[in-house]
């Protein structure tokens, strides 16, 4: 399977509501993530990686951060003079905004129109992985499915905004598919990724609109389960769900463990980002740093414990910070503590502050607050 007869097609909008706080001011794709990365940085590399040199991103609002971050798409090799990344505005057939999935793709119908590539490949931003295309790509040939979605089989996350439980028979072919909440059991789960020929989701999409159908899950995927042939890949990596403040915080959490960051960081399959040159961090004399990722341009004169620091966080000194997500140029003042926070960026912490969260309830801070 060539990589370049494959488009890829990226919802940067469709969970905002899972991250209310950190989404109030940019889309979901442009979540920070993991001290330098955001999330749509692991779909797109995903794709790059496998070969697929054409890119649509969906937007719907608050996306100038995002296109602020993907410029040109020169940091994922997608800067060409022919395909590459599309920015697709959220306003294709009409002055409306789109409501649902169906209404979006409906809506980038001219420029599915003048795709040459053969097949499609739908995902979010809400999954942090390092997924190999390619397989799920030889995958869909192998067994000549209509639409092959990619499953992870354990505990569903809590709180998806799209759950959906897989019945599958022996040979990996979706018999059932269930449109329900986790039951606390195990079960095949899909991961919201989904592979089909372009010809085949034009279809779908067309009648979906014309019979007035706006759940993609419900009216398409469910809908094709008897007539057509739905097939499953099931992958066995690291996978974390951003499906809540709790979990975007367990997930950055996840990092502190050496077999997520092998399994997410694969030197084989780099994720690519933007570029941001910074000095070396900076230690200062009696500064303490255990179990935690510092990036670039920071400077830590205090105690830091289970926390990723972005770029440019200022660490006072005799500041103590634990168990704490600290957004890019941060300053958090002397003999400040913090314990389970989520700080946005630009964010100042005047000296001698105390703000105390828990593990199952993070503090959440926005973005240019004075404290």
């Amino acid at each position: 399977m060539r990589g370049n007869n494959v488009v890829g097609i990226i919802f940067s909008n469709m969970h905002d509501d899972a991250l209310k706080d950190v989404t109030n001011i940019r889309t979901f794709g442009s979540v920070p993530f993991g001290g330098r990365y955001r999330t749509i940085d692991f779909p797109l590399s995903n794709m790059v990686n496998s070969g697929v040199n054409k890119v649509g991103v969906i937007t719907k609002s608050n996306y100038q951060s995002l296109m602020d971050h993907l410029g040109s798409g020169k940091a994922w090799d997608l800067s060409r003079k022919r395909e590459g990344l599309f920015i697709l505005p959220p306003f294709g057939n009409g002055n409306s905004m789109y409501g649902n999935r169906i209404e979006a793709l409906d809506g980038i119908s001219n420029f599915l129109n003048n795709c040459k590539e053969k097949y499609v490949i739908l995902c979010d931003c809400d999954m942090v992985c390092n997924l190999d295309f390619k397989k799920v790509l030889d995958a869909h040939l192998d067994t000549n499915a209509d639409i092959t979605v990619v499953y992870k089989n354990g505990m569903m996350p809590a709180d998806l905004s799209e759950p959906v439980e897989l019945e599958l028979n022996g040979q990996d072919k979706v018999t059932d598919i269930v449109a329900s909440v986790s039951k606390g059991e195990k079960c095949s789960w899909s991961m919201g990724i989904y592979v089909m020929k372009k010809t085949y989701l034009q279809q779908k999409i067309g009648e979906a609109v014309s019979r007035n159908r706006s759940n993609f899950i419900r009216d398409i995927l469910q809908h094709s389960v008897l007539e057509d042939k739905i097939y499953g890949y099931k992958f066995d990596g690291y996978v974390g769900a951003l499906t809540s403040m709790q979990s975007y915080f367990g997930v950055n959490m996840d990092l502190m463990k050496i077999e997520v960051l092998r399994d997410l960081f694969n030197p084989m399959r780099p994720i690519y980002t933007k570029v941001r040159d910074e000095m070396p961090t900076r230690y200062g004399l009696g500064s303490v740093v255990t179990n935690s990722i510092i990036a670039d341009g920071c400077v830590i004169e205090g105690e830091v414990e289970n926390c990723v620091l972005f770029r440019g966080v200022h660490v006072g000194k005799g500041a103590k910070i634990s168990n704490c997500i600290i957004m890019q140029d941060t300053v958090i003042g002397d003999n400040t503590v913090l314990n389970y926070l989520v700080s946005d960026k630009d964010v100042v912490f005047n000296d001698g502050k105390v703000m105390l969260g828990v593990e199952s309830y993070p503090v959440y801070v926005c973005k240019g607050s004075v404290v």
